[in-house]
């Protein structure tokens, strides 16, 4: 049996390697241009901010393997290709992004030093917690984690007390899909296979339990790690609409954050914030590259050397890529989300579903059609074509840019239709 002390462990550990840069400074300025409509924002941003990363752990519970099994189903190629760019994905943009947001929002306000003077101490911090990383759920969970959830909730709990009670009109178009778009950014269903390998792998180095006691133990740690990214979404999400009518119309993600933070608890809440940004910055960071430096190991036979000189590279690039502006680097990342992203949903989403409807042939079909229905979308980011846009105008949902989204449910049905008929057939 699974003791609740060790559920909670686990649990908190989780909720910090997901709550990184994208988490912090995205929701309350997502409220602050959702204004009246934050109620939809927050549903579509928890949608794939929060279900679908959610649902990753359950698949990883079920799995309890690497993220090579995720997509297993497809072919072992495809799953290596989809591993090797997902890690590219993750140790290029997502960390090195956690290093410029820690930049711009704990130490250029208080240091007037060079981001790749930030972004160098950064990560030699990060590859020193790699190369522990026995300790990565202790260290994480029992310290880290409450100090990052006690400041958010008292700038949450504050700002709603405090607020002005001023909901303006909003200045999204399409709350719903916006908030599911931005979600896109935080990264966490990717972070969910890379992350949940991390637990997964940590658990068996610490513990001897069986399958199903570990299945049991990652469900519900998933479960409140979960509730926990939702409470903190939804306030933050709630207090960037309550102080909409502070802020100038062109504020960017940080300043809103910063103000927000101002508002609700001064020049210590700017202190606060500095040591939360640079907790839950860094605890992500680790994660990715232990997550990283994992799978390369696996690959070369459990060789410690490929896990050391991963970790090396990882820290390296997030150095160099770190020392760039978040504004940059989210700009960099929106083409390779649009592309990813939707497969990886997909994938995690399969392999939640129970064997008889996720089978082989149901996985490579619609992991086909998302592919191919994704590649306008993400040209649509790289190059605007008039050819595109015209084309795009007959996928429902596409002016929203999820045209992948109904071409994926069609295929998945008709896939089973077919695969209960050959089978009553073959009976």
């Amino acid at each position: 049996m699974n003791k609740p002390k060790e559920i909670l462990v686990t649990a908190f550990a989780l909720f910090s390697l997901f709550f990184g840069a994208g988490n912090l400074i995205l929701p309350p300025y997502l409220g602050f241009k959702a204004g009246q409509d934050w109620f939809l924002v927050t549903m579509g941003f928890a949608l794939t901010a929060v279900l679908i990363p959610v649902l990753g752990i359950f698949a990883h519970a079920k799995l309890q393997g690497t993220i090579y099994d995720f997509g297993k189903k497809v072919s072992p190629l495809f799953s290596s290709i989809y591993c090797i760019v997902i890690y590219v994905i993750a140790i290029s943009l997502p960390a090195p992004r956690t290093a410029s947001v820690t930049h711009e929002m704990a130490i250029a306000p208080f240091f007037n030093t060079s981001t790749l003077v930030t972004s160098t101490i950064y990560f030699l911090l990060v590859f020193v917690f790699v190369m522990n990383r026995n300790k990565i759920l202790d260290l994480i969970g029992k310290f880290l984690t409450p100090l990052i959830g006690i400041i958010l909730l008292s700038i949450i709990l504050v700002g709603i007390i405090t607020s002005p009670f001023e909901l303006s009109k909003p200045l999204l178009e399409a709350p719903f899909s916006g908030g599911i778009l931005e979600g896109y950014q935080t990264f966490d269903a990717i972070g969910a296979v890379v992350v949940g390998a991390v637990i997964v792998i940590s658990i068996n180095m610490r513990n001897n339990k069986t399958f199903e006691e570990k299945k049991d133990l990652i469900t519900k740690s998933g479960l409140i790690a979960g509730f926990g990214l939702m409470v903190i979404y939804t306030g933050l999400i709630l207090c960037g609409s309550l102080f909409q009518s502070k802020f100038s119309l062109d504020a960017s993600r940080t300043e809103v954050l910063i103000g927000l933070s101002n508002f609700t608890l001064g020049y210590t809440g700017s202190l606060f914030l500095s040591v939360l940004v640079a907790l839950a910055c860094f605890t992500t960071a680790v994660g990715i590259v232990t997550g990283t430096s994992d799978y390369f190991k696996g690959l070369f036979n459990g060789s410690q050397m490929a896990y050391v000189v991963t970790a090396i590279l990882g820290c390296l690039i997030g150095v160099l890529v770190g020392s760039y502006n978040v504004g940059f680097i989210i700009d960099v990342a929106l083409p390779a989300l649009m592309f990813i992203y939707p497969i990886t949903i997909i994938l995690i989403v399969l392999n939640v579903l129970p064997d008889k409807y996720a089978t082989k042939i149901v996985f490579r079909a619609v992991v086909l059609i998302t592919f191919l229905f994704s590649i306008p979308d993400f040209l649509k980011y790289m190059m605007p074509l008039e050819d595109i846009q015209y084309f795009l105008g007959f996928i429902p949902l596409s002016e929203y840019s999820l045209a992948w989204v109904f071409p994926s449910i069609i295929s998945f049905l008709l896939m089973n239709l077919y695969v209960n008929k050959f089978r009553k057939e073959k009976l």
